[in-house]
C-alpha cells in the first residue's frame, strides 16, 4: 500500500520540543516534494512547511520560522519537522502530503505554504499535538 505515516506527536508542556516524522511506505519519498499543513479543531488548514524534491529547498512559513526548521533523509525515506519552543496555539492536528513537482522547488514550496490546499499525491492521516501546561 503506498501510503504517508506521520508520527511524533503528543502532549507535551509550553517550551518543549517535538519531532514529527512523515515516511513514505511502498514508495521512495526523494523525488517527492513534502509539505505539512496543521489543523486545528474549528479552524482552516493552515500550511506549515515544504521541502522540495526537486533541489532541497525549504520554506517555513514566516510565524513559525524561528522555532520549526525541516529536514529530509532520503535514505530512511523520511522527512522530519522539529518543532521547538512550543506553545498552547502549536495545538493542531499536523499532516504530511507528498508531490512530484518538476521545476522550482521553492516556488512549488513557497506557493503550498501559502495555499495548503494544493492538490497532492498523497496524504497522510496526521499525527496530533498538544501543548498544554
Amino acid at each position: 500500500q503506498l501510503q504517508l505515516v506521520e508520527s511524533g506527536g503528543g502532549l507535551v508542556r509550553p517550551g518543549e520540543s517535538l519531532r514529527l516524522s512523515c515516511t513514505a511506505e511502498g514508495f521512495s519519498l526523494d523525488s517527492y516534494s513534502i509539505g505539512w499543513f496543521r489543523q486545528a479543531p474549528g479552524k482552516d488548514r493552515e500550511g506549515v512547511s515544504c521541502i522540495s524534491g526537486s533541489d532541497g529547498t525549504t520554506v517555513i512559513a514566516d510565524s513559525l520560522k524561528g522555532r520549526f526548521t525541516i529536514a529530509r533523509d532520503n535514505a530512511k525515506n523520511t522527512v522530519y519537522l522539529q518543532l521547538n519552543n512550543l506553545k498552547p496555539e502549536d495545538t493542531a492536528n499536523y499532516t504530511c502530503v507528498g508531490s512530484r513537482v518538476y521545476g522550482s522547488g521553492y516556488y512549488y514550496c513557497s506557493g503550498y505554504v501559502s495555499n495548503p490546499y494544493y492538490g497532492t499525491d498523497y496524504t497522510g492521516k496526521g499525527t496530533l499535538v498538544t501543548v498544554s501546561s
